[in-house]
Parts: C-alpha cells; sequence; structure tokens
C-alpha cells in the first residue's frame, strides 16, 4: 500500500459548479499535471479517493480542484476543511525542491551523528519544526538560521547543530 503524504486542507468552495481551494505546502505554485486522484481524510486515518477533473493554479499555495462527481457549491460543503493527501510517488513529483515539507523523508542529521528520519515538517511563522522519532519518543526539532547547516537533496539529509541538551530533554 502507498504511503500517503499530508500536502495541505480543503479551505473553501470556489464558484458554483463544485470547485474548491486547495491550501497546500508545496512551495510553488502547482496545477497537479499529471495527478489523478488527491485522498481526503474523512475521518482520522481513512483516506478516500477523488479523482482531479480539472486543476488551477490560483497561487504559491492555493490550486482550484475540481473532483469527479462534485458538482454543486452544496456538494463542497462535506469536503471544506478537511486534509488532502497524495501518495509518495505523486508528492515527490509536486513538491518545491526549495519547499519546507520536501524534507519528508530526509534523515535527520546532528554534526555529524545520523539521528532518525524526518517524519512531518511543521511550518511556524518564524520557524520550521520537523517531527522525528527518537528512542520511541516524538521529537521535536526547530529548524531555523542558527540551527540549519545544510540541505544534501543527493543525499536526503539535513543537517543541524542543535543547542547542548535539546534532545537530553525528550529522552531522558
Amino acid at each position: 500500500m502507498s504511503e500517503y503524504i499530508h500536502i495541505g486542507k480543503l479551505v473553501a468552495s470556489f464558484g458554483l459548479k463544485g470547485e474548491l481551494i486547495l491550501k497546500h505546502e508545496l512551495g510553488k505554485k502547482s496545477a497537479f499535471k499529471g495527478i489523478e486522484v488527491i485522498f481526503v481524510e474523512e475521518q482520522k486515518g481513512n483516506y478516500l479517493p477523488y479523482f482531479i477533473e480539472l486543476a488551477k493554479a490560483a497561487n504559491n499555495d492555493e490550486t482550484y480542484v475540481k473532483f469527479e462527481g462534485i458538482n454543486t457549491k452544496e456538494s463542497t460543503a462535506r469536503l471544506i476543511s478537511k486534509n488532502a493527501w497524495v501518495t509518495d510517488t505523486d508528492f515527490r513529483s509536486l513538491v518545491g525542491k526549495t519547499a519546507p515539507i520536501a524534507m519528508l523523508g530526509y534523515m535527520l542529521v546532528n554534526q555529524g551523528a545520523i539521528l532518525a528520519p524526518i517524519e512531518e515538517v511543521i511550518n511556524q511563522p518564524h520557524q520550521v519544526l520537523l517531527r522525528i522519532t527518537l528512542k520511541e519518543k516524538e521529537v521535536l526539532i526547530p529548524l531555523h538560521e542558527a540551527s540549519l547547516d545544510k540541505i544534501d537533496h543527493t543525499q536526503k539529509q539535513v543537517h543541524v547543530i542543535l543547542p547542548d541538551g535539546l534532545l537530553e530533554i525528550y529522552t531522558d
């Protein structure tokens, strides 16, 4: 079974013919070319496929989408505020290389020591948080100018310099 990647949320209806506004974290304008389906999380962990009839980029973080079978403004109501997901393969073809979400799946490396793969990227107003699992515990790593050393796209690694004691907060 494919792994699903959370890309954003359906935030509002648009027009009268069943179009929706998808607010995404892909880091670039996207008309979802070559992507046939978006999975909508109807309930936690339950993803239903919706086939794309039409998609048009609005700006760098919004796309207008029209799903097959959703033909009126009223029929969009049950999808508004639902999370949108795509398969990992589709995600890699959509995401902008410089978008923070592109680091999903990369290995987090602290001063040469491999920590864990990045499981989630959380955008905050002044920094990005990376969620990893370390010693069976969820760990949130702040990523900003002071902590980011480099991103190696060929090795799929994010190199950081974390403050002393940060990891011990989670693992002790």
